[in-house]
């Protein structure tokens, strides 16, 4: 009795855990893969249909909207990359005794709503703001200079709201590494542009590839910056979904639409746990 206890005992203490993944991830899942495989209308109501026919059709419909939300969360993710990468390397490696300060830093004006700060940006970006107005007016940049509505605003707002995402695990990463093996590098000749790009990036490889997958996926299905920052020809999935739920209530095709993107997310997942172990997911997300 006693060994059937102990053997039972890592099964108990998961359990909590295990209901919370069935109830709050599996169930959804469930629902939302029956209801992309129904048939009719919010009127006469949705019937179980076994329509599969479904997902090579919004595949075809909607293609466009998934390779510009793809190439949109690759470029956003790349310059949060290339930002916060120095950012957080300074503060780990320079920061001293005010690390925790120069966190903060980073993560004050994201305790702000997601939708203000945008619409702040909105304001900042518009053509006769203070940026653009006060640009044109000294003749820097020519009466027609715009930036709303255009790709470069989506893709800027959505690298904005991703640095802290990027930030902390990278930061998690570098403080990781100790200060012994830069030390061994530098007894072995090894200069600072090779500590760094042979040292320092590979061992930071996992806090990168944490940053990158939250990041990325994060902004694939975005679309509140597609919605205030852009215009007709930035439109991303993220707004086809909410268009098809919420305006047209065709929920099958929402619901196919949401279930590939979470595919890329479980695909994604997969390929952390191939390259770096699942277990050290938890010590850098």
């Amino acid at each position: 009795m006693l060994k059937l206890r102990r053997a039972a005992a890592p099964y108990l203490l998961n359990l909590p855990s295990w209901a919370w993944l069935v109830l709050f991830f599996l169930v959804p899942l469930f629902a939302i893969l029956s209801l992309s495989l129904q048939t009719g209308n919010s009127v006469e109501g949705f019937n179980l249909t076994w329509n599969f026919q479904v997902f090579p059709d919004v595949i075809s419909e909607y293609s466009t909207q998934f390779w510009r939300s793809f190439l949109y969360g690759v470029l956003s993710t790349v310059i949060a990359l290339v930002v916060m990468y120095p950012v957080a390397y300074w503060i780990a490696f320079r920061g001293g005794r005010y690390k925790s300060i120069y966190l903060l830093l980073i993560l004050l004006p994201f305790f702000v709503s997601f939708v203000i700060r945008m619409l702040t940006w909105q304001f900042i970006l518009s053509d006769e703001g203070f940026v653009l107005g006060t640009l044109k007016d000294i003749g820097l940049l020519p009466q027609s200079a715009h930036i709303l509505s255009t790709p470069s605003a989506v893709i800027g707002g959505l690298a904005y709201d991703a640095l802290p995402y990027m930030a902390l695990p990278i930061y998690v990463a570098l403080e990781k590494i100790e200060p012994a093996q830069l030390d061994a590098a530098a007894d072995l000749y090894a200069n600072p542009w090779q500590r760094l790009w042979r040292v320092i990036v590979p061992l930071s490889a996992p806090g990168i590839y944490a940053g990158v997958l939250l990041v990325f996926i994060t902004n694939v299905g975005d679309f509140v910056a597609a919605s205030i920052l852009g215009g007709p020809g930035t439109t991303m999935i993220g707004n086809i979904i909410q268009t098809q739920y919420v305006e047209n209530a065709n929920y099958p095709v929402a619901s196919a639409l949401a279930l590939l993107l979470m595919g890329t997310l479980l695909v994604g997942m997969f390929l952390y746990a191939r390259a770096f172990g699942a277990n050290k997911l938890e010590e850098y997300v």
